[in-house]
């Protein structure tokens, strides 16, 4: 229950909701009870016309005798009005009887419809929220799929199942309080007897769903599953076809597939078993009642009349439909809360890397990057030891080395997207754990390997972080990235869409949008992580002309593999096995005759 009402939380403020919907469903209850109870007094009327041979009935002393203060009045009308006055008279009282409870069934309806939607829009709105607040460690260890299928799918459960249970918790017990009333009030004797199959029918249906919980959780887990799959074959589509692999990744998902269904199979029975089985306890109970206290009457050893005992069999009848909505809620409300579990354990993730209680906000850049004695290790392996490394402000530091060395790492400790294990990086004398994260985020632009564009207008993408930037603006960044006379020959120009991650791009156009995003950001530290790795030569002279025009009058961090990119760098680190090996600018290097010049003359030898 603890998840439930954590759950419930995220409909806060619910008194808006609660007290219009308690106030509806009170009435809409009472009208459609009312509906039950009025066919005594219709029946007295049309069976029992003759004023002068009907038995008069006595008022009821006890409000509690609803059922006889209507047959009373009912007669009542009959002795002022005839008969036909009479029918029109009850007719009347029951048609009004059932659009109200309909009027005030549909009002309550649409108030929880609101809450329901309220506590979607709350639930996924601080779950998205908490998944883009997590430290970008977290990503590397989780799946994609995993993820979406929480903030998508496991929340839409979540919503049903707790709005819905709800409307059930509150609603069905009421309305069940209500028809075990009339039939108290019209024949205790038997009612003791009927009451009976409700325990008998909770006991049955509790069995039946008692292991609903364990396998929802299973069933969205599995979910996820599938989505991660389907987000990596759609991802990788062309690999697979190059990789004639189509079949195999076919089978894979299909496997997934025939899991996921086969519990869902198994979930269903179960579900789907509780609704007959409460049926068929509610009909054999109504035959058991219809035979017992029909015998009573015909042995005339009842106090019911036939007109009352009809009702009161009607009643009845209708007393299953909220004890079945009770016990079919408990199957609801298990999946409910497995997925919720899932969703909270989303939203009770908490990011490694936050700000320190005193951090501050950090507006310019003076003096320069320092990293000393950087040591960051992996859980299985350690990536970078003892790294010291100055980058003075307006100098452009390149790293470079065999793959593995620990390039990337170091780029990202920097802006703190991962915490070193040991060591510190200060920017202008300040520790970087001691500064606010989006202010020492504003000090960076990224260029990476891979384009990360959105699916948008190529002004959109360029001014991604920028809300306010004028078209103006916008051109004279696409200008320095050198993608202004490809942009303008695009079919709507910087209004074009470019498809899904930029599909509709050539990787250099890729890349130029990303430099002019850079551009545009007006960043005091650029950081590119072989920005021109993926490119033919000639995209790659374009891109690195654009590269030049950003990095001028700025701090620039480089990791490159094509070492002709970065002869210019102000000093070149070498990375291998993560330490720095070795450093200087390139014809130093080069007259070291080290590490760098025998990946220079490999590079060399291999063009």
């Amino acid at each position: 229950m603890k998840t439930y009402f954590r759950l419930l939380s995220f409909a806060q403020p619910i008194a808006r909701f609660a007290f219009p919907y308690v106030f509806c469903t009170v009435l809409g209850v009472i009208f459609n009870t009312l509906n039950l109870a009025l066919l005594a007094p219709l029946l007295t009327t049309l069976f029992n016309n003759n004023s002068a041979e009907a038995e008069l009935v006595t008022k009821p002393n006890s409000w509690f005798d609803v059922t006889g203060l209507l047959n009373y009045y009912a007669q009542q009308a009959n002795l002022t009005y005839g008969p036909h006055g009479a029918l029109q008279i009850v007719c009347g009282i029951i048609v009004a009887s059932v659009l109200l409870s309909n009027v005030f069934k549909y009002f309550s309806q649409r108030i929880m419809e609101n809450l329901r939607i309220h506590t979607l829009l709350s639930l996924r709105k601080k779950v998205f929220n908490n998944v883009m607040n997590l430290h970008v460690g977290y990503f590397s260890s989780q799946r994609k799929g995993d993820i979406i299928s929480k903030i998508a799918s496991d929340v839409q459960v979540v919503q049903f199942s707790v709005t819905g249970t709800l409307q059930v918790v509150f609603k069905e017990p009421l309305q069940l309080l209500a028809y075990i009333f009339m039939l108290f009030a019209t024949s205790a004797k038997l009612t003791f007897f009927a009451i009976l199959v409700i325990p008998i029918s909770a006991f049955l249906i509790s069995r039946i769903v008692k292991r609903l919980k364990e396998q929802a959780s299973q069933a969205q887990h599995l979910f996820g599953l599938m989505i991660s799959y389907l987000d990596e074959a759609l991802s990788g589509i062309k690999v697979i076809k190059a990789f004639n692999a189509t079949e195999e990744i076919k089978d894979k998902f299909h496997q997934e597939n025939v899991r996921y269904s086969e519990l869902g199979r198994k979930m269903a029975r179960r579900q789907q078993l509780s609704s007959p089985v409460s049926e068929f306890l509610g009909v054999t109970m109504v035959a058991i009642i219809v035979l017992y206290g029909g015998s009573l009457i015909l042995d005339n050893q009842s106090e019911l009349s036939v007109s009352k005992f009809v009702a009161y069999i009607a009643l009845f009848s209708q007393v299953m439909r909220p004890a079945k909505a009770i016990t079919d809620s408990f199957s609801t409300i298990h999946a409910g809360i497995a997925a919720g579990e899932r969703v909270l354990e989303l939203i009770d993730e908490k990011p490694e890397i936050r700000d320190a209680p005193d951090a501050v906000d950090i507006v310019e850049f003076n003096e320069g990057i320092k990293l000393e004695n950087l040591s960051f290790s992996y859980p299985a392996r350690p990536v970078l030891k003892s790294i010291n490394v100055v980058i003075p402000k307006g100098k452009t530091v390149a790293l470079v080395g065999p793959s593995g060395g620990g390039k990337s790492t170091l780029m990202d400790l920097i802006p703190r997207f991962i915490d070193a294990q040991d060591g510190a990086v200060t920017i202008d004398g300040i520790n970087v754990k001691q500064i606010k994260l989006e202010s020492l985020w504003s000090l960076f632009g990224f260029v990476n390997q891979e384009s990360m564009l959105f699916n948008d207008t190529i002004f959109n993408n360029i001014a991604f972080g920028n809300p306010d930037a004028t078209l103006e603006q916008v051109e004279a960044a696409a200008r320095v990235a050198n993608a202004h006379e490809f942009i303008t020959d695009t079919e709507n120009g910087y209004w074009s869409n470019i498809g899904d991650r930029g599909m509709k791009l050539s990787g250099g156009q890729k890349q130029r949008i990303c430099i002019a995003r850079a551009v545009l950001k007006n960043p005091p530290i650029m950081l590119l992580d072989e920005a021109t790795s993926a490119l033919d030569t000639e995209s790659e002279k374009l891109v690195q002309e654009a590269l030049n025009n950003l990095m001028q009058n700025r701090t620039s961090l480089v990791i490159a593999h094509r070492l002709s990119t970065i002869q210019k760098a102000d000093k070149i680190l070498v990375l291998e096995d993560g330490k720095i090996v070795e450093q200087g600018s390139h014809f130093e290097l080069i007259a070291h005759g080290g590490l760098y010049k025998r990946l220079i003359d490999m590079q060399t030898f291999n063009e």
